[in-house]
Order: C-alpha cells, then sequence, then structure tokens
C-alpha cells in the first residue's frame, strides 16, 4: 500500500486538524501545569483526542479514495480496514 496521501487538498485538510490539536493540547499541558480546574482539562483532553481520531479518519479516507482509483484494492481494503480497526 502506497504511505503517501497524493490529494493536495485532504493533505491540508488533515494537516491544519493535526495543527489545531497540537494547539489545544499545549492548551492541556498548560492547564496541568498551571493548576487548571480538572474539568477544563477533561473537557479539552477530550477534544485534542476527537481531533486526532477525526484526523485518523481522513486519512483513511483519503486511503481509501486511492484504493478505489488503483487496481490493487482487495489487498489494499484489508489493509486499511485493519489501520481503521487500530483507531477504534
Amino acid at each position: 500500500m502506497s504511505t503517501a496521501l497524493h490529494d493536495e487538498d485532504a493533505v491540508r485538510r488533515i494537516a491544519n486538524r493535526l495543527k489545531r490539536a497540537q494547539g489545544q493540547l499545549a492548551a492541556v499541558i498548560a492547564a496541568i501545569e498551571e493548576g487548571g480546574d480538572c474539568r477544563e482539562v477533561v473537557t479539552q483532553l477530550s477534544a485534542v483526542s476527537g481531533a486526532i481520531d477525526r484526523a485518523g479518519f481522513a486519512v483513511i479516507a483519503a486511503a481509501m479514495q486511492q484504493c478505489v482509483e488503483d487496481d490493487d484494492s482487495e489487498l489494499r481494503m484489508a489493509e486499511l480496514e485493519k489501520l481503521f480497526l487500530s483507531l477504534s
């Protein structure tokens, strides 16, 4: 299976999602270090986790699109299923 995403728009969207998650994670770390409210920390941490999960699903969706366009889709679909399940 190809390891690179070829859809530049998908790459940009995924990278932006991960950069937002990175910023959220930095805020969580700062809140923990500063003794922030535990409810707010958990809420922010949940948001980070969701953002990372959505980015992972977006990567898999882009890879699935590539499989549809390629001839070797049966093998690739098995690999994608394994990747998809690893996110759950």
